[in-house]
């Protein structure tokens, strides 16, 4: 009911109402009688009353409250407890709202009752009740005993009172039999407990409203004896590097902590094994007499002291070793085994036993045999005891008696001591060691060996001295008797004098070849009264004792001589380099010249030795073909089966092309080079023999058209080779670039195939040779038609310039030899009279574009005056031109008086015109007028017309260029000539003669090259730019 404020309603106990909306007289009048009757209740006021089934709660049960008003109900019930309201209750029944409750909590309960309150009027209360007493029971203490373990009498226990709470609160305790003087504590204490003690034990604890109930009775039980501790072990000897378990136990108790003893001391050097009692398990890895005992609480209870356990630890086993050291023992010497054990200093007494035990074996660790013998060899093991520590048996010593007296070696470092030096010896005994080495030596043949040293250990001994060496080895001392080695081997050492001998080569060659022959020569310089025997190295080869050495050259290396004086003395080694080539060298042949007229000479060359040591002579070959092979045999010339001096010959007037090889040999057997590669000379001129032909016959021929190679002659086998910058002839025939049918050799495709031609019949005659020339320009190349063979002197000859299809090409420059020297329309250039000068390379120029060169071969005639040989035909030919020039001077002369005071080219609009203009050279101290005889021969720069001409007319105008005395240069003397042919038909050609003056005595013999005048024939065009004379 939700209350209503005192301004809004006034209860009275009649259930007067009065709503104070009335008018306010009439609200005052009753306010005034209500007021009276409510003062008049207030005079009395019930109280409540509270009742319990019980005063103590049971371990997890509750208690019953009941509070009531006497003479009323319809009561709401308010509960307190320990003064605060308390709202933890649990009601019981629905008549009157809490007024029977269930509680579980101890305390100081009261309650009140309240009723009323409805409708805005306030709740009349009761006075609070009388207050009820509650105690809870809580969970029952359990005894404890701490330690917990069987007690023995004279132990210290303690018995506690154990409550599961929270922890908070201040308990007070009550302990049974309550005959004793309990305490209040949780803790029941008895110190030194006895038999008297026995019984049973429980508590109950209070707090506040709380308690416990008696706890369950723990029965404590006295024994009357102390305990002792008992120690066992899993074996008594620890096994080497390995532990023993020791046990401490005490009967029918646990919980105890034990402590050890070894050897009567206290032993803390101990290594637990498992948690359950702490060092109740051990391990010992020492000997010695082990107890124990137990203890626990606080003040610590000990038991009795166990039983004692000897343990015996097995040490290292012991080492049996030989003294002295020696590997090997000899009959007659004195040895010393040795018991070795690897102990703790010194500090343990140790007792020994040997085996074989059949012998007098000592007791101590040392067994000596004196004078040993075969019968002492055999195994030796022996073993040791003392304290509580024993060793096994060693491991056996195998003692080697050698029924054999030893013999020392001696080795020497070299045999030789190097001049100022010394040399090592080394003296060594194979069996055995231990050895003091003894040396001696032996100063001449004739002496005996004297010790020179003793007890070198090391067994090395550095000599400075010639003689016989030996050595011995001793080994013992000290007491005992000494034992010596057989004396060693005797090692004979020399001594360097500081005298070097000279190595000499004969001949001598700095390179020499694989096979070669030479003689080595070691010479000594002294006083010349030594007779010296010598020794050379390498010394695997047959050397001699004397001071030559002859050997055939294998590979390069060092060869040694030395001389000996006597048994003891030798010089230093002289020494020499020998530089051995693998393979002989091969020369190099060239010929000059390669194309040759009838009658001339060729000089071969054996080049390539030019650096090589001397003592070379040349040996000059023929190259005769193979008829069985593509390869050469080499016939000797004549007058070349025993060599040249010089590497050149000249072989005079060949008549054919030819093949030539040379090779160089030298020495006693001759030693040979390789032979060089075979170099051609070349002969134009066809013979009957053999001979070659080509189709078309031309020297130029474009790359796509074929060409036929034919040869013939007095054979029917033939083969066809050829020559080119990259190819060598020996390997190369028709049948690697061509097709051979019978004698002819047919090309399809001339690509790479510009060479030199010839055939090769099957009795070893060679043909003449051909040029054949490829132009490679495959589209618009053009060609220099040319004569494949020889052209004969003073014949005509015409050259012309024609396309791929054979056309003739007009408007063509022609060269000779990279000269400009003609310009014509036709394409054609016509030489009327052929001289040795035309000889040489020629090519045609067409629109910007140039033939390949090609070589044109002049044949000289018999009758040439420059192949003449005499004398007199050379001094009629030049005076006969002389004669010839002055005449044309007069007949110009006569038909044209005016007078030319100076020289100066004259020019011609028509083509036919040629200007000729001539230089004649003369001394200023002679002229034509004189006699003197003069010598020439024209050149010709320009070809001559297509037709044949004649000359109509000349003009010569003889002038001194110099007024001086003084001789002039041959080329400073000049005379111009104008020559003249058929106005109509030519133009003005200008020629350039030299003369000289021909010597008076005629008995001289004068060379055709010395008397030669010679000119140059320019075209009128040259000479525009050339001043006037």
């Amino acid at each position: 009911m939700r209350e209503q404020s005192a301004a809004d309603l006034i209860s009275c106990p009649a259930g007067l109402e009065v709503n104070m909306g009335e008018p306010s007289l009439c609200r005052l009048g009753f306010f005034l009688l209500c007021s009276l009757c409510c003062g008049l209740s207030e005079a009395y006021k019930p109280r409540a009353k509270l009742t319990a089934d019980g005063t103590i709660i049971p371990l997890g049960g509750s208690v019953t409250l009941s509070c009531s008003v006497e003479g009323s109900s319809d009561w709401k019930f308010d509960w307190f407890r320990n003064g605060q309201q308390y709202s933890n209750m649990q009601s019981r029944g629905n008549t009157e709202p809490f007024r029977v409750i269930s509680v579980s909590e101890g305390g100081v309960y009261s309650c009140r009752g309240g009723r009323g309150g409805g409708r805005g009027d306030p709740v009349f209360q009761t006075e609070t009740s009388n207050e009820v007493s509650i105690q809870e029971t809580v969970s029952k203490p359990t005894v404890t005993l701490q330690p917990k373990w069987p007690v023995y009498r004279g132990e210290m226990v303690t018995l506690r009172c154990e409550i599961q709470d929270d922890g908070g609160t201040q308990w007070t305790y009550e302990w049974r039999p309550t005959n004793r003087d309990s305490p209040t504590s949780s803790e029941y204490r008895i110190n030194r407990v006895s038999e008297s003690d026995r019984g049973e034990y429980s508590c109950v604890a209070k707090r506040g409203h709380q308690l416990t109930v008696w706890s369950d009775a723990f029965t404590l039980t006295v024994r009357s004896y102390k305990p002792r501790a008992k120690l066992t072990a899993d074996i008594t000897i620890i096994p080497l590097g390995g532990s023993v378990t020791l046990s401490c136990s005490v009967d029918g108790s646990s919980d105890w902590k034990f402590d050890w003893v070894r050897n009567g001391q206290q032993y803390s050097d101990v290594q637990p094994r498992g948690n359950t009692e702490p060092f109740r398990v051990i391990y010992v890895s020492e000997g010695g007499v082990y107890s124990c005992r137990g203890g626990r609480g606080d003040p610590v209870f000990h038991t009795g002291t166990s039983n004692e356990v000897s343990i015996q630890k097995t040490v290292s086993r012991p080492t049996v070793t030989l003294q002295p050291n020696w590997s090997v023992v000899f009959r007659g010497e004195t040895v010393t085994l040795r018991c070795e054990i690897q102990d703790d200093g010194g500090r343990t007494q140790w007792n020994y036993e040997w085996s074989p035990a059949n012998r007098n074996a000592p007791t101590s660790s040392e067994y000596r045999i004196s004078s040993v013998s075969e019968s002492d060899s055999g195994n030796y093991w022996c073993k040791a005891s003392g304290g509580h520590q024993n060793t096994g048996w060693s491991f056996p010593f195998r003692l080697t008696v050698r029924s054999n007296k030893p013999r020392a070696k001696l080795t020497a470092s070299n045999g030789i001591i190097p001049a100022g030096g010394s040399v090592r010896l080394t003296c060594s005994v194979d069996d055995g060691d231990g050895w003091k080495i003894y040396w001696f030596r032996q100063e001449s043949e004739s002496g005996t060996a004297q010790i020179i040293r003793n007890s070198e250990p090391d067994g090395v001994f550095m000599v400075s001295d010639g003689g016989v060496y030996s050595c011995r080895g001793e080994r013992g001392g000290r007491g005992d008797p000494v034992f010596y080695t057989e004396t060693s081997n005797e090692v004979i050492i020399q001594k360097t004098v500081l005298i070097t001998p000279t190595v000499i080569q004969q001949p001598n060659w700095t390179q020499i070849y694989k096979g070669e022959t030479v003689t080595l020569r070691c010479e000594i310089q002294d006083d010349g009264g030594t007779q010296w025997t010598y020794e050379w190295r390498p010394t695997n080869r047959n050397s001699p004792s004397s001071s030559e050495y002859r050997i055939t050259a294998d590979s390069s290396g060092d060869y040694k001589c030395r001389g000996r004086r006597d048994r003891f003395t030798s010089t230093q080694w002289g020494v020499i380099r020998l530089n051995v080539s693998s393979s002989p060298p091969q020369p190099v042949l060239s010929v000059s010249p390669s194309w040759l007229n009838p009658g001339a000479s060729v000089t071969l060359s054996c080049e390539g030795l030019e650096h090589q040591p001397a003592g070379w002579r040349f040996f000059w070959y023929k190259a005769v073909p193979d008829p069985s092979s593509s390869s050469y045999t080499y016939e000797l010339l004549p007058g070349s089966s025993n060599g040249t001096e010089q590497n050149s010959f000249i072989i005079n007037g060949p008549t054919q092309t030819a093949g030539f090889v040379c090779r160089a040999g030298r020495g006693e057997p001759k030693f040979y080079t390789h032979y060089s590669k075979p170099k051609f000379i070349w002969f134009a001129d066809p013979h009957p023999a053999a001979s070659l032909s080509v189709s078309p016959d031309r020297v130029q021929h474009v790359i796509d058209q074929s060409v036929t190679l034919n040869c013939s002659g007095n054979d029917s086998k033939w083969r066809v080779r050829r020559f080119t910058e990259t190819t060598n002839p020996s390997h190369v025939q028709c049948s690697n670039w061509g097709t051979m049918h019978g004698s002819s050799c047919t090309i399809n495709r001339l690509e790479d195939h510009s060479g030199v031609y010839w055939c090769e019949s099957g009795s070893g005659e060679f043909s003449n040779a051909v040029n054949i020339t490829v132009q490679l320009d495959y589209y618009d190349g053009i060609i220099l038609l040319s004569p494949v063979h020889p052209v004969t002197e003073r014949y005509p000859v015409t050259l012309s310039c024609r396309d791929k299809q054979q056309n003739l090409l007009s408007n063509v420059f022609f060269y000779h030899n990279d000269k400009l020297i003609h310009n014509d329309s036709k394409g054609e250039l016509n030489i009327f009279a052929v001289s040795k000068s035309d000889e040489g390379f020629y090519k045609c120029q067409h629109s910007g574009k140039d033939s390949p060169r090609s070589w044109m071969s002049v044949r000289v005639t018999v009758s040439s005056p420059v192949s003449s040989s005499s004398p007199l035909l050379l001094i009629i030919g030049p005076i006969s031109g002389i004669i010839l020039i002055i005449f044309l001077l007069l007949l110009w002369r006569y038909r044209q008086p005016k007078d030319l005071c100076s020289f100066r080219s004259e020019k011609n609009d028509q083509r036919s015109t040629t200007n000729h203009r001539a230089e004649n050279e003369i001394s200023d101290s002679s002229s034509p007028s004189q006699g003197a005889a003069l010598y020439g021969s024209v050149k010709p720069f320009e070809a001559a017309a297509a037709e044949p001409r004649e000359i109509t007319y000349a003009i010569i105008k003889f002038k001194k260029l110099r007024k001086k005395k003084k001789p002039r240069k041959p080329e400073e003397r000049v005379i111009y000539a104008e020559v003249k042919t058929r106005a109509e038909e030519v133009a003005p050609t200008y020629a350039e003669i030299n003369k000289n003056k021909a010597k008076q005595d005629r008995k001289e013999k004068l060379a055709a090259t010395d008397e030669s005048v010679y000119s140059e024939i320019k075209s009128g065009s040259t000479l525009d730019d050339e001043s006037a004379l």
